[in-house]
C-alpha cells in the first residue's frame, strides 16, 4: 500500500487467509494513522479524511465479513475507489455519532441536507464541500443518514497554501440545526497535505 496510490486494483487484494494472518498489525497501523486524519466538529459530527490505505482496509474488511470471494471484489472497488482522493481534493467520511437511540431518532430528522452545508476555510477563502453521489442520504420522511461522504476540491493555489501551512484551516457545518466549526490541528493538516500530488 502506498500513499501515492490513487486506485485499488484486484492485484492489491490479499487472499483472505493471508489478510487474516496479518490483520491485527495492518488494522493497528492504519487505525493509528487515521488518528491524524480525524476531526470532531461540534458535539457529534466527526470527519475522517480518507486515502488509499483507509479505503484498502475497508475493502478488505468487507471481503472478510461478507466472504463473497472473487465475485465481490469488483463491487467493492466500484464503491470505495471513488472515495480515494485523486491529488487535487480531500474526501471525508462525515459520521453523525449520536450514541443514545432516542436522541438519535429525534435529531437525525432535523438534519436533512447536512451534507450540503459542509465547508472548509483556508484563511479567508471558503471551499464548499460536494457530497458524493449515493442514493440513501435522506429517507422519504426527511431523516438524514448517519454517514455521508463529502469532497473538497482545491485549486492549485489553494493546494500550495494548504501544503505550506501557516494559515488557519477550519472545517465547518452551516446547517440551520447544526452550526459548528473547528480549527484543523497542525498534525492533521500535515497528514492531509500528503493527499495532494
Amino acid at each position: 500500500m502506498s500513499a501515492g496510490e490513487r486506485k485499488i486494483t484486484p492485484a492489491d487484494i490479499l487472499p483472505l487467509a493471508e489478510y487474516d494472518a496479518k490483520r491485527a498489525g495492518l488494522r493497528a497501523s492504519i487505525i493509528a494513522a487515521k488518528k491524524n486524519r480525524r476531526m470532531e466538529v461540534g458535539p457529534f459530527a466527526t470527519f475522517t479524511f480518507e486515502n488509499y490505505d483507509t479505503m484498502w482496509l475497508q475493502v478488505m474488511e468487507m471481503l472478510r465479513i461478507e466472504k463473497g470471494g472473487e465475485a465481490q471484489i469488483e463491487g467493492e472497488l466500484e464503491t470505495y475507489n471513488p472515495l480515494i482522493p485523486q491529488g487535487s481534493e480531500l474526501i471525508a467520511t462525515l459520521m453523525l455519532e449520536i450514541v443514545d437511540p432516542g436522541t438519535r431518532d429525534r435529531t437525525l430528522p432535523t438534519l436533512g441536507g447536512i451534507e450540503e452545508s459542509v465547508f472548509l476555510e483556508l484563511g479567508s477563502e471558503r471551499i464548499k464541500a460536494t457530497p458524493t453521489e449515493y442514493g440513501d442520504r435522506i429517507t422519504p420522511d426527511g431523516k438524514t443518514s448517519s454517514v455521508h461522504w463529502v469532497r473538497f476540491v482545491f485549486t492549485p493555489g489553494q493546494i500550495a497554501r494548504f501544503r505550506r501551512g501557516g494559515e488557519n484551516i477550519v472545517v465547518g457545518i452551516a446547517h440551520p440545526n447544526y452550526g459548528h466549526m473547528a480549527v484543523m490541528p497542525e498534525v492533521v493538516r500535515a497528514e492531509l497535505a500528503k493527499d495532494f500530488a
